[in-house]
């Protein structure tokens, strides 16, 4: 059986981030419909009492509490959320459980609580330690709150502690992203993620490209600050073992991510939420109000679902191994991928070791590219 994990989406934000496109609501947006904290929770327990009878006896290798912002749901609640899951399903041996936090919405209360409910890692959204980045991403956590929240999880004795970074805001500096780091370093955690800041439809940094008041991020500076965070991140021990993750040590690595890349099974509770289960994906409706309701009337909160046909299997399966340091089996790939894969190690792009095709530096940094060619080449 491949690994199984549970996803939980939390879908509610003290603000909303000017670069944020996630299915994320503030508390004004929810004002006169119904949903809150509370009628979320009976909800997601409901959703976990149909789930465990739809897939049966099967011990949660991970869960992971993302959003959205957890942390203002509080400890004491994402305790009851990780009880109805051990309740239900049960804990495999030695789960990673993960929840996503604010820095400004944590504490060293907060962090002892999650350890005492069984929470194993936490994920902090740092972003960078510049005020005038943190200003056009409308983030409202103050520069230094992530480093502290990270050593006050490390302290409470949360085993693994992320932050994120994004990179290539306008206005951001190599001296901006070089503070940025030092950050991180200072704070001893064992895992980053970094990713370049897209302008997603929609949202309020688009709408401000748009009028000409920031400029689009630019490709050539995210490709050299993503080489500036890898060298600095492996220079401190910290290897990639995804495109946009590095870690201290296999240890440190996270385990429910790695379970979407490598063709994991998992079920997600919430608005919104996506689930995966041999090859069928279906996903709930997004409002909160609407997927309580479906759930106290005793319904299904699915909105959609497919049947992903082999050829979209393999194609997604081509996509996310090849993003990971341990690299794509050749077994994969048809005569034509591997004639593809001869000319992109040519052209420096792969590092072809015995069964596996791992990208190069350089390579991460075209991995769509990589990708594109891999599937599309003609046999010969």
């Amino acid at each position: 059986m491949p690994p199984f994990g549970i996803y939980v989406h939390v879908p509610f934000c003290a603000s909303r981030c000017g670069y944020c496109d996630f299915n994320t609501y503030t508390a004004s947006e929810l004002d006169g419909s119904g949903a809150s904290p509370d009628g979320w929770l009976d909800a997601v327990r409901r959703e976990l009492d149909h789930a465990v009878a739809v897939v049966g006896e099967r011990p949660v290798d991970t869960v992971f509490v993302g959003g959205g912002t957890p942390s203002l749901l509080g400890a004491e609640r994402l305790g009851v959320v990780l009880g109805a899951v051990r309740e239900t399903f049960g804990l495999a041996p030695g789960a990673e459980v993960t929840t996503e936090s604010n820095p400004e919405s944590t504490s060293p209360e907060f962090f002892a609580g999650l350890v005492a409910a069984g929470f194993t890692r936490v994920s902090l959204g740092m972003q960078s330690a510049a005020p005038h980045v943190l200003r056009v991403l409308d983030r409202r956590h103050t520069p230094g709150r992530a480093v502290a929240a990270a050593r006050e999880a490390r302290a409470a004795g949360l085993t693994h502690v992320n932050l994120d970074l994004i990179y290539a805001t306008p206005g951001e500096t190599d001296a901006d992203l070089a503070a940025s780091l030092d950050a991180v370093l200072d704070a001893g955690v064992d895992h980053v993620s970094a990713y370049a800041l897209i302008v997603e439809d929609g949202t309020a940094l688009a709408r401000r490209v748009a009028r000409g008041e920031l400029p689009a991020p630019d490709d050539d500076v995210a490709a050299a600050r993503y080489e500036m965070i890898d060298d600095r991140l492996t220079a401190a021990g910290l290897g990639w073992y995804e495109v946009s993750n590095w870690a201290l040590d296999a240890a440190a690595t996270c385990r429910h991510n790695l379970g979407y890349w490598l063709d994991g099974d998992w079920w997600g509770l919430g608005p919104g939420a996506h689930s995966h289960l041999a090859g069928a994906r279906w996903w709930n409706v997004k409002h909160p109000a609407r997927y309580a309701a479906a759930l106290v009337a005793g319904g299904s909160p699915e909105a959609g679902r497919e049947q992903l046909t082999e050829a979209e299997r393999h194609t997604e399966r081509v996509m996310l191994r090849l993003r990971l340091a341990e690299g794509l089996p050749l077994g994969l790939l048809d005569a034509g991928g591997h004639a593809a894969a001869l000319r992109a190690a040519g052209d420096g792009l792969l590092r072809l070791d015995a069964d596996r095709a791992v990208l190069t530096r350089r390579g991460r940094l075209l991995a769509d590219g990589v990708v594109h060619a891999l599937l599309a080449a003609a046999p010969v």
